[in-house]
């Protein structure tokens, strides 16, 4: 075992690990997780979910090099919940509830103190989502990473009535468009956002604080907003989470042919931290909107009849919401979809 520690894996560190998350994930459990922390599998009983045609849905994603920057800061909490938050963001889209989700952690050298926050931070996460942390995998990988690197993934499970399912075929001309703030730049862009920060070497009068914490602050999970709407009716014809992309790749996605999104978002509706990107990148605002949420971390896609109402329901439950524009019919019925973005 001493061999097995000198060659970079220390299973006793994986084992301190375990014992330490347990209260803290058990905490996210229900009378569905059967078992505990610590097997092979998890299990979750769907047995007491009332669906008459349940479909299940998956989405898995990554936190990227945001992790470098939230560890340079000391906040490997805040990846935790970005992590969490990249991957349910998807699933609810399509009208699931959360379940569960699993995480993969993998580094050079297991930091227990560093991973046991990143945790804390999906426990976070998932209870926020209404899900069951379900369970999990830590690796050692030295001579795959150099010291210092970590790597975050991980994937959620939901479900839905199948004939509820979000699915984007519902979208009509006139339907209206409404934005979800976000809180700062999410998980995507952090490639760039860290050249940036590399070339001006710390310098405070260019990066004060506001702009740190709106970089470091943890994408917003919207949950518990997709459920207001449910719970009060609300006509929901499309979801799209913006993420990698922007408004310009990720809305089309949930829009059939034959439309185009009208959106009012120029930008000197941009929350400051992306004036700040884009001031020092020098990217064009069509740029900065195929790479960033620019403020708007989802967009739905409501029937104009309940567009008063879905404001209402969502500035309750707290959200930011503002209108955005509205679907437009396109030349030919046959055209891809496209988003217009007006400024």
């Amino acid at each position: 075992m001493n061999q097995y520690r000198d060659a970079g894996v220390d299973v006793a560190a994986g084992n301190d690990l375990v014992r330490r998350i347990k209260p803290m994930v058990a905490s996210t459990h229900s009378t569905k997780v059967l078992g505990g922390l610590g097997g092979f599998a998890g299990l979750f009983d769907l047995s007491s979910c009332s669906y008459e045609q349940p479909v299940l849905v998956t989405g898995s994603d990554g936190v990227g090099t945001k992790t470098s920057l939230a560890l340079q800061y000391h906040k490997p909490e805040t990846v935790g919940v970005d992590l969490v938050a990249m991957c349910v963001n998807d699933v609810i889209v399509c009208g699931a509830t959360p379940l569960f989700f699993l995480d993969y952690i993998s580094s050079a050298r297991l930091d227990v103190d560093v991973a046991e926050k990143m945790i804390a931070g999906m426990v976070e996460g998932c209870q926020q989502a209404g899900m069951a942390l379900l369970g999990g995998e830590t690796a050692e990988m030295p001579g795959l990473y150099q010291a210092g690197d970590w790597d975050l993934a991980g994937f959620c499970v939901g479900i839905v009535e199948k004939s509820k399912i979000i699915d984007g075929s519902k979208v009509k001309p006139g339907d209206a468009l409404i934005g979800l703030a976000s809180s700062g730049p999410h998980a995507n862009g952090y490639s760039l956002i860290r050249k940036l920060l590399q070339a001006l070497d710390g310098d405070q009068n260019q990066v004060d604080d506001g702009i740190l914490s709106n970089l470091l602050e943890p994408t917003r999970i919207y949950v518990k907003a997709l459920k207001a709407l449910e719970d009060n009716a609300v006509s929901m014809h499309a979801c799209a989470h913006i993420t990698g992309g922007g408004f310009i790749e990720n809305l089309p996605r949930v829009l059939p042919r034959g439309v185009l999104a009208m959106i009012d978002w120029p930008t000197s509706r941009w929350p400051e931290v992306f004036h700040w990107i884009q001031r020092h990148s020098m990217m064009t605002p069509a740029e900065m909107h195929q790479v960033f949420n620019c403020g708007i971390g989802m967009i739905l896609c409501v029937d104009a009849r309940d567009l008063e109402k879905s404001m209402d329901c969502l500035r309750a439950c707290g959200e930011q919401a503002l209108e955005l524009g509205f679907i437009k019919a396109a030349d030919s019925a046959q055209a891809e979809p496209c988003v217009m973005i007006a400024g």
